[in-house]
């Protein structure tokens, strides 16, 4: 069972991604500084949607790297490694 989801502005002005079929709290919200908001009017929710859009991509690439067996030399097992 899949479920659908909706990008809509709270009424904090934030925008979030959310499931229609339940009321529970936003999976992710974008908030947009007074200066940004200046510079992107309407634009902030194409800018939103790109951006929910692009980490959506990221968390299925990194899913599809989690479900692959890893093939690396066992010695690059041994490093561990730091997101910046």
């Amino acid at each position: 069972m899949s479920s659908l989801y909706e990008i809509v502005e709270l009424e904090n002005g934030e925008i979030a991604l959310q499931r229609v079929d339940e009321g529970g709290e936003p999976l992710v919200c974008i908030r947009f500084s007074e200066e940004s908001l200046y510079f992107l009017n309407d634009a902030r929710f194409e800018i939103a949607k790109a951006m929910i859009e692009a980490g959506l991509d990221a968390a299925s690439d990194i899913q599809e790297q989690h479900d692959q067996p890893d093939i690396s030399d066992e010695n690059d097992m041994e490093h561990s490694s730091t997101l910046h």
